[in-house]
């Protein structure tokens, strides 16, 4: 019940909060010298004002364009804080002229002197930093100066956007406290909008109408054939009235969503507001509908010539695809084939996107390409060899799940094989993927399929195939009471994955120290991988090892948990409730044997009970196992999540699974002199 208790204690913190003064500049001694937060005193820092103020100008070059004016006052507890201080702001960019701009940033950081007297730094260009991503997307960054334990820092700026019809969402919500936000959106009459809520703190849109008279500027082009002619262009003003829309929220004393293992990403369930263009009706005009379903958003993108066109471009690779594939007439061997040869043979730069970047023909040229010039590439190489290959648009993990349909909803595509079974998941720009084997994160729900034909469905990305772990372990308990043995772990699926990515590129000192990290007393030898740069095979590991701290002695009997270094020492999961789901990832299953050989003059006394607990209907279950042949004592366990996606409903049930796991694991058998 604790967070609802943190809950309460921030609804109940008005006063303070109303005593600020919101205002540009206006930092207090108070704000400064605070300690911890009032409500949460574990929080690093905390949001103590934000603001953000949109409406629509008009430029007669431009047309309407938003104006976004961002306001955010923070303060900075403690170092692990610090990285509140660094702001990074994402700028879209089109091929033609109409990008968007951040204008206007200006920033102070805030301390105390000696005199306990408020002392400020601005912030300098040296502290700005531009980064461009890809030429779709720059990035704005900047780096708070002078930043300390205990500092405040504010920061403005205003972003003009040509892009109304994609509004990046209101954020009220973060992993920090947010103290007070407040956001006004007005929008005129030819501009009509849906608003999408996320989040699991409500809050209130408040709504009106006001009149706007707006004075702008516009070019009479030359006519020197009428009565009086004019020789040159002439400027002229004039006024329009009309009607807008004011859309605003406030809330306060907002809690921090805390992270938990297995969240994915928690801005999904952070609380903020989507707007959505539904049309736009200007006068004399015909109602233009933004408002759309998937199918239309898949067409746009498949029409686009970044796209599109991209899969029908095939005389570059034809001479290299015809080479490769010469004498092989199986399906799946060709898909294979394919795959590991784009793979091998371009270099992904480290841009994400769904459209090519380069071109798929100059990013084959080059060898190098963002994920869109390289899968698009793949797809169609496929389609040449004959294989019902198609893209597939995905929003990874740290770009959110898409609410409502949208092209920006999705920032990256694969290739998809249709087979009568299914849809088979291909990333050709990751190295250690396989067929089947997708990054964790693109396993973010569900991607969009789209067809040569035009039509379009939604593909799952989370793997029904379950992860293995495989370990045997042989161990001797000496009479020094250390144990000694070996272990063989073997891995498969996405546990094989997460070894090569770790480990492929360390050397033997760093993957010793890597592995012996959380085994408390254990010393390893002797260790050595297979196959960490062979796909479509187990990963394996042996290693030697040596441990002290894995049996207690009390009087004339040794207590020992049998699971040693590989027993859960803690539960993962931690908070008394949660409000967002339970992301595995994928399924897995864990199998361990345990052999321990006991020396002579012992005799075991007790042994742990076999077990067996299950996790809702389906969901996962834990067996053990523990019995003795002769000086052997053997554990086996097998644990298993059978679904990768565990509502947050039923987590409980989840918690309660594995503290049950825990205390099993933990058990000790115990050991008595003969």
């Amino acid at each position: 019940m604790k967070f609802k208790i943190i809950l309460l204690a921030f609804m109940f913190t008005g006063i303070y909060v109303n005593a600020q003064d919101y205002r540009f500049g206006k930092v207090s001694v108070e704000e400064v010298a605070q300690k911890q937060h009032p409500v949460d005193p574990d929080a690093h820092a905390a949001i103590l004002y934000r603001e953000y103020k949109t409406d629509f100008q008009y430029a007669e070059d431009d047309g309407f364009y938003l104006m976004t004016e961002v306001f955010e006052r923070v303060k900075i507890y403690d170092k692990e804080g610090f990285d509140w201080a660094n702001k990074v702001v994402e700028l879209y960019q089109t091929a033609g002229s109409q990008d968007e701009e951040l204008t206007g940033l200006k920033g102070y950081t805030y301390s105390l002197d000696s005199n306990g007297k408020l002392e400020e730094t601005k912030l300098k260009r040296d502290g700005i930093f531009d980064e461009e991503v890809s030429k779709y997307m720059e990035l704005k960054k900047f780096t708070m100066p002078n930043v300390s334990e205990g500092c405040v820092i504010e920061y403005q700026y205003t972003i003009k956007s040509p892009f109304y019809s994609n509004i990046d969402a209101f954020r009220f919500q973060e992993s920090i406290p947010v103290e007070k936000s407040e956001m006004r959106f007005v929008s005129p009459e030819y501009f009509s909008f849906k608003t999408h809520s996320r989040g699991w703190i409500p809050f209130n849109i408040l709504t009106e109408g006001k009149t706007r008279t707006m004075t702008y500027r516009y070019t009479v082009p030359a006519n020197p054939s009428i009565r009086g002619g004019r020789a040159v262009p002439s400027t002229q003003t004039t006024n329009v009235t009309f009607k807008e829309d004011v859309y605003t929220v406030s809330m306060e004393n907002v809690p921090g969503v805390k992270e938990e293992k297995y969240a994915g990403n928690i801005d999904n369930f952070m609380s903020s507001l989507k707007f959505e263009l539904s049309y736009t009706k200007f006068p004399s005009s015909n109602i233009n509908s933004y408002t759309t379903n998937w199918e239309a958003v898949s067409k746009s993108i498949y029409d686009s010539p970044s796209f599109g066109d991209q899969l029908s471009t095939k005389n570059f690779f034809k001479k290299d695809i015809d080479a490769l594939l010469s004498g092989i007439s199986n399906p799946e061997t060709k898909m294979i084939k394919i795959f590991e040869f784009v793979k091998a043979k371009m270099a992904w730069n480290g841009y994400t996107g769904f459209y090519a970047n380069e071109g798929v023909k100059d990013a084959y040229k080059k060898g190098t390409g963002n994920v869109g010039d390289i899968n698009l590439m793949l797809t169609a190489m496929l389609r040449y060899a004959g294989l019902n290959a198609n893209p597939i648009l995905i929003s990874t993990k740290n770009h959110g799940v898409p609410i409502f349909p949208t092209r920006n909803g999705f920032n990256y595509v694969i290739a998809g094989v249709e087979i009568p079974n299914g849809v088979l998941l291909l990333d050709a720009s990751d190295k250690f993927s396989e067929v089947g084997i997708l990054s964790e994160k693109l396993l973010n729900w569900q991607g969009r399929i789209i067809r040569e034909e035009g039509s379009s469905a939604w593909v799952p990305l989370v793997p029904t195939k379950p992860a293995t772990e495989s370990v045997m372990l042989n161990a001797t308990l000496n009479s020094d009471q250390s144990l000694e043995g070996d272990l063989q772990c073997r891995f498969s699926g996405h546990y094989a994955m997460r070894h090569r990515e770790t480990y492929h590129n360390l050397d033997d000192e760093s993957k010793r120290m890597l592995l012996e990290k959380d085994k408390g007393e254990t010393e390893l030898s002797e260790i050595a991988f297979e196959n960490l740069k062979k796909l479509y095979i187990p990963v394996n590991l042996s290693y030697s090892f040596k441990t002290t701290d894995a049996v207690e002695e009390i009087g004339d009997k040794l207590y020992l948990s049998p699971m040693l270094f590989l027993a859960l020492k803690e539960s993962p999961f931690q908070m008394e409730e949660r409000q967002y789901p339970v992301d595995f990832q994928y399924p897995m299953k864990d199998r361990y044997i345990i052999n321990i050989t006991i020396p002579e003059g012992y005799v075991v006394e007790t042994i742990p009970e076999a077990i067996a607990y299950s996790l809702g209907e389906n969901e996962g279950s834990f067996k053990y196992v523990a019995n003795q042949r002769g000086a052997i004592i053997q554990v086996s366990t097998e644990f298993t999540i059978s679904q990768a996606l565990i509502s947050s409903e039923k987590y409980g049930d989840l918690k309660k699974f594995y503290q049950l796991i825990i205390d099993k694991q933990n058990e000790k058998i115990v050991l008595s002199k003969t």
